[in-house]
């Protein structure tokens, strides 16, 4: 029995002492390799600063840049890590780890399809640059002022004051109107006239109308058009420039145009019609009605 417990004791020390050995013997190796890791720390650091700053200074949105300097740092980083597993002569280490990550990273992209099209699509639209921070923009269904962008969704605010994120897939897969860029906005005003209105005088009184109106850039030109033939009235358009692409001043100069409209047609004797519907018992148009249908209409209308 002592034989036997002299024995494993013997065995487990030799044990230890060869680990120990190798530790020795490898432990230049572990230093060569630690320093090699803490090294290409510090280099991914600079790599990833350095890239960040040329991309800033061409214009490269914030989210991208970011994202390629993060790509950066984790690219050097992991490039020391398998030239430290070199060093420690882990050589099938290194083998087995590169297989491994290709097939995890084939299995993330059949499991994260949206996300991988939502992120392609943002490196895109941060290349491209249709818009920037609190621009007044439409993307489908949404329009409102944008609040952040990200590399997987765009926020939104809309006039209402309700967030909607909005992933990048659909926003460029959508149109994108963007109503800052051109630093102003048209405002279509419909109305109708009379059918016994001068139309002329019309358009003269439209348009001057709009002239005194501030929150309107008389520069741009005053817009009329008679667009149309309606049931009791001749339809128009009014056309003008808002001084400012912000939803508030927006509404305020298409209010202003009302406004005007409203008291210029008032001043010079013109006429926005009711609806008017005319009944015509006759078999041709115009003719009047006999006194008896006269008597029969007014009887019924009580």
């Amino acid at each position: 029995m002592e034989m036997d417990i002299e024995s494993m004791y013997k065995l487990v020390t030799d044990k230890l002492q060869n680990w120990l050995n190798d530790f020795v013997e490898m432990l230049p190796n572990l230093v060569a390799a630690l320093l090699i890791v803490i090294a290409f720390y510090f280099i991914s650091k600079f790599a990833g600063r350095t890239v960040n700053k040329m991309l800033n200074k061409v214009g490269v949105h914030g989210s991208l840049s970011r994202f390629i300097q993060n790509l950066i740092q984790l690219s050097v980083m992991i490039f020391g890590v398998f030239i430290a597993l070199g060093v420690l002569d882990l050589d099938k280490t290194v083998t087995s780890l590169l297989a491994g990550v290709g097939v995890i990273g084939l299995a993330l992209g059949f499991a994260f399809q949206d996300t991988a099209a939502n992120f392609v699509a943002g490196v895109f639209l941060a290349f491209k640059s249709p818009f920037k921070l609190d621009d007044v923009v439409q993307t489908g269904d949404v329009m409102g002022k944008v609040m952040h962008v990200s590399m997987r969704a765009t926020e939104i605010q809309t006039f209402q004051g309700t967030l909607v994120i909005v992933p990048n897939k659909d926003v460029f897969q959508n149109a994108i109107y963007n109503y800052t860029k051109s630093g102003k906005r048209r405002v279509d005003l419909t109305c109708g006239i009379s059918y016994g209105d001068d139309l002329d005088k019309v358009k003269e009184v439209s348009k001057r109308a709009m002239l005194s109106i501030s929150t309107i850039l008389p520069d741009e030109g005053i817009g009329f058009f008679y667009n149309g033939f309606g049931d009791s009235s001749i339809n128009f358009v009014l056309t003008a420039w808002s001084s400012s692409v912000k939803q508030g001043d927006y509404l305020e100069a298409q209010s202003d145009m009302i406004v005007a409209l409203k008291k210029a047609f008032d001043t010079n004797d013109i006429m926005i019609p009711f609806p008017i519907r005319t009944l015509d018992f006759g078999i041709r148009g115009g003719s009047p009605l006999a006194p008896e249908m006269v008597q029969v209409v007014k009887d019924q209308m009580g």
